[in-house]
This record gives structure tokens, C-alpha cells and sequence, in this order.
């Protein structure tokens, strides 16, 4: 299996920018990375006492199945220093599994496709730079765009960043 999967990858310590690259180095060792979008700077979500974000989505190929690859995922972030202080609060990185093909699945670790990808604009705007029309059927007749639309709270703060990080 072949299979398009979207990442979300997110940090507010450090330099994010670098340790995203680094990241896209060590996985490019088991996937092929497809696809990345602009980095956007958002306010915090949840935890509000902390520096603004930087996100972005990558969108990748792999033969890895779900779990597999949330565990070679997870390997990645604690070889760049990950550690969790507060839920939603600080951290050099955190790389979301948002969508693995058309799958749905609803286990203690793993969520697909992530729950938080309609309601956050700081998810929406990267996944719209990769795939526009992107459906998921979990999410009805909902689309990113029609998400975007109907959000009340904004969190990005500025225009995007391009990233001239090369494929």
C-alpha cells in the first residue's frame, strides 16, 4: 500500500522553522514527502499562557500502516527533544497524524481522521495550501474550505511564510 497521508507539524520553542526541517530529513527515511505548505504563526490554542505557534501540513506517501507510522512519528519527536509540560501547551514540535487516506479509526492513541482538523484554521490553511479538495468521509459533506467559512475563532495572526525547504 501506497498510501497519501497528511501531517500537521507544530512548535512554539526553539526554532521552529529549523526543527521542522529536521524532522522532514529523519522521516524521508521511511516516507516520500509529497508535498509542504507555508508556515503560518497562530496564537496558542487551549493553553493560552505561551509563545505563538508556527504550523504547517506535509503531505506524504508511505507503506507504513496507521499505527506504525504514529510510532515512527513519535520517535521523531522525542530524538528532537518533545516533551510535553502542559496539555496544549509549549513545545519544540508536535507532528499530528490528520489524515491517512479515507480511513477512520478511533483508538485510545490515535484518532483519524484527527478530530481537531474542522475546527482550527491553524490546521485548515496548511491542509488548503496541499490539497484544496480534499474530502475525508468522515466528514459528511463537509469540505476545508466550507469548515474555514463557518469557524468563529480565528488564530492566525499573520500572512504565511513561504519555506524554501526542497523536496
Amino acid at each position: 500500500m501506497n498510501a497519501e497521508v497528511y501531517l500537521g507539524l507544530g512548535g512554539n520553542l526553539g526554532t521552529p522553522k529549523e526543527t521542522f526541517e529536521k524532522a522532514l530529513h529523519l522521516m524521508s527515511d521511511f516516507v516520500i514527502i509529497e508535498k509542504i505548505s507555508s508556515l503560518y504563526k497562530s496564537s496558542p490554542f487551549g493553553y493560552t499562557d505561551q509563545p505563538p505557534f508556527i504550523n504547517a501540513a506535509v503531505q506524504i506517501k508511505t507503506e507504513s500502516p496507521p499505527l506504525e507510522l504514529l510510532s515512527q512519528l513519535q520517535i521523531i519527536e522525542k530524538k528532537l527533544g518533545k516533551k510535553v509540560i502542559h496539555t496544549n501547551g509549549p513545545r519544540i514540535i508536535d507532528i499530528d497524524l490528520l489524515v491517512y487516506q479515507e480511513f477512520t479509526l478511533e483508538l485510545e492513541n490515535l484518532t483519524l481522521p484527527h478530530p481537531g482538523i474542522l475546527d482550527r484554521d491553524f490546521v485548515l490553511l496548511p491542509m488548503l495550501d496541499l490539497n484544496p479538495t480534499l474530502t475525508q468521509p468522515a466528514w459528511g459533506s463537509e469540505t476545508l474550505k466550507s469548515a474555514l467559512s463557518g469557524l468563529q475563532k480565528r488564530l492566525i495572526m499573520d500572512k504565511p511564510e513561504d519555506w524554501d525547504y526542497k523536496i
